[in-house]
């Protein structure tokens, strides 16, 4: 695993975006992994960016989303389709057709997650997949004691993680208790991870899933395992880690 600590959210969101234009630019049917919540919006914003500015191009891109709230529809905005075109989507070249989030509205939401999975292998499977972390390590909504082999399924919610992502809503009661959620083993099949930390609440997270024991009680610890990962971390985020990490990444180019 690569440790990048960053000075700033800034920094950290303008390498993380970076090294997903370079991806695109060396690959422009390319299978990107997103995620969702206010860690990813810096990145986003600079693609965005880059795509006004520098011409980059998505019309050939495919993405797929970690998650998403089982009883929200799409048109609800809190809901993560309605997150990603808001924050991404609706101001790149994208097709729609081409953006998958999983549906937390279907009627058989266990067929939903098949075919979820059928058509992450029908596109070839994801080049790279952006990750943000949770308060207890959970990585898309695999909270802490999901199986490290898991596939896309409905999770339910810890208390935790709804109390964190209340703030979006106007009370907890709102906050949907159930998710559909790539698996761990989904994720870890992408051939790129980048995982984005920032602020000092996720910095006992980082330090267990970048130095920290595998376990199932931080599911990012898994993260140790896969051969290609980046970790970016601003400096408040990468606060409780040991090891001295460059500010620097080895290389831009992803494998």
């Amino acid at each position: 695993m690569e440790v990048i600590v960053k000075e700033t959210y800034e920094e950290m969101s303008r390498l993380a975006a970076q090294m997903v234009a370079e991806l695109v630019r060396k690959k422009p049917r390319c299978v990107i992994g997103l995620a969702t919540g206010s860690t990813p919006v810096g990145t986003y914003k600079e693609l965005i960016r880059m795509h006004k500015e520098e011409d980059l191009d998505f019309s050939q891109v495919v993405t797929f989303n970690l998650d998403e709230y089982v009883g929200l529809p799409p048109t609800h905005d809190q809901s993560y389709r309605y997150f990603m075109n808001d924050n991404l989507f609706n101001h790149i070249n994208i097709r729609k057709e081409n953006t998958y989030v999983p549906d937390g509205m279907a009627r058989d939401i266990p067929a939903a997650c098949a075919l979820y999975e059928e058509r992450i292998r029908e596109h070839g499977g994801v080049d790279v997949q952006i990750l943000g972390i949770g308060g207890n390590g959970h990585i898309a909504f695999n909270e802490p004691g999901s199986s490290l082999a898991s596939r896309t399924r409905v999770k339910t919610l810890d208390e935790a993680t709804r109390k964190d992502n209340s703030r979006f809503f106007d009370s907890i009661d709102q906050v949907p208790k159930y998710a559909v959620t790539m698996g761990i083993g989904t994720i870890m099949e992408a051939r790129q991870v980048i995982i984005l930390a920032n602020k000092e609440s996720k910095a006992a997270a980082m330090a267990a899933a970048v130095e920290g024991p595998i376990t199932a009680m931080c599911p990012a610890s898994v993260l140790q395992m896969h051969p290609t990962v980046t970790a970016i971390t601003d400096k408040a985020a990468g606060a409780k880690l040991k090891g001295d990490y460059p500010a620097e990444p080895h290389t831009l180019v992803l494998k």
